[in-house]
């Protein structure tokens, strides 16, 4: 006798005199049921066993279906290459036009916009020295939870004391680090032997715990081969639109407003990934340019396509600029 015959012989005497009733939903005359006799019962029971049987010899059991993907939305905090830290996958840019856009709005139109888009979840911010707003950082996060920040800013040049230009930005900003410190805005291909002197700054700068990742931004093609074939840069802060506007290419000239073909772009950007390093997209709507809707549409779709950035940041004048952003990124990452 068979394990499985033992098992109903058993199920048969215990439940000699079994009857059931199955109640059943009727889509149209509300509940049904139906009464089963004994041998009825163990006939459809018997079938089921033997179809489980089946399944495990011949390895065909079904197994239930696998839980959909998380949503990805452009407030997600994602992981910023290998550095360990996470920002919001949309950072606010606060440097448009040098930071004269959002001037304009006064300081408490700029505390008022860094705060709405914290409420929205954008917890990155980026900002530089040379920005026009470098001064209000520090006002726009007070109160905000410094711990669900992301501060990237950038020293501009060769400062004579580079650790004493690290510590201003601590104490312009009231915070005892920045997560992320760039040198910033890098044209010549020979950058990582002329800044030798700043790079090992910013090495004794993380090394006292004042910045948490090092890393550089790029304007030409020359500059962003050389920040891709350096192990010294964790962070990369790189121009992408599909466009091609002010996207580096081989003209070493700070300022270039050429348009540039984004492929050569690409290219490095890939190798900065396999790297491990992370990599933030900039100028995503052409600096400021692209007025026509569906050419930020057609930039942020790439830049979400892109598995090889982590990140993208863009500068806002107002609130109705982040809400159209989000709703953006959010659409391309629900359509990738």
């Amino acid at each position: 006798m068979t394990l499985l015959q033992s098992s109903l012989t058993n199920f048969n005497l215990r439940f000699s005199s079994f009857r059931l009733t199955v109640y059943s939903k009727n889509g149209r005359n509300g509940m049904m049921h139906q009464t089963l006799t004994r041998r009825q019962f163990v006939k459809i029971t018997t079938s089921l066993a033997g179809l489980a049987v089946v399944s495990r010899i011949f390895g065909t059991q079904t197994n239930p279906p696998t839980a959909p993907l998380p949503k990805r939305t452009a407030v997600d905090q994602v992981l910023l290459g290998k550095t360990g830290l996470k920002l919001s996958r949309l950072g606010l840019g606060t440097g448009s036009n040098n930071g004269w856009t959002q001037v304009a709005l006064g300081k408490q139109g700029f505390i008022k916009l860094v705060h709405a888009a914290f409420d929205k979840g954008i917890t990155y911010i980026d900002t530089a020295e040379t920005y026009q707003t470098f001064e209000w950082i520090g006002d726009a996060i007070k109160g905000l939870p410094r711990e669900k920040l992301f501060i990237q800013s950038k020293i501009p040049g060769k400062p004579e004391n580079v650790l004493a230009a690290i510590d201003r930005h601590r104490k312009t900003f009231n915070t005892d680090y920045i997560d992320s410190l760039l040198i910033h805005c890098m044209v010549r291909g020979n950058w990582t032997e002329e800044w030798k002197r700043v790079m090992d700054a910013f090495d004794q700068a993380k090394e006292k715990k004042w910045i948490r990742a090092k890393g550089v931004s790029c304007h030409t093609l020359p500059a962003l081969r050389a920040a891709a074939n350096t192990d010294w840069a964790e962070v990369h802060l790189v121009r992408v639109n599909p466009q091609g506007k002010f996207i580096d290419g081989e003209q070493v000239e700070w300022g270039a407003r050429h348009t540039n073909d984004i492929a050569p772009v690409m290219e490095q950007i890939k190798k900065m990934h396999a790297n491990g390093c992370g990599v933030i997209g900039m100028k995503i709507i052409g600096n400021g340019t692209f007025t026509d809707p569906a050419d930020r549409d057609k930039a942020i779709r790439f830049a979400m396509a892109c598995a090889d950035i982590d990140a993208i940041v863009i500068g806002f004048a107002n609130e109705s600029e982040i809400n159209e952003a989000i709703r953006r990124v959010n659409r391309a990452l629900a359509e990738a």
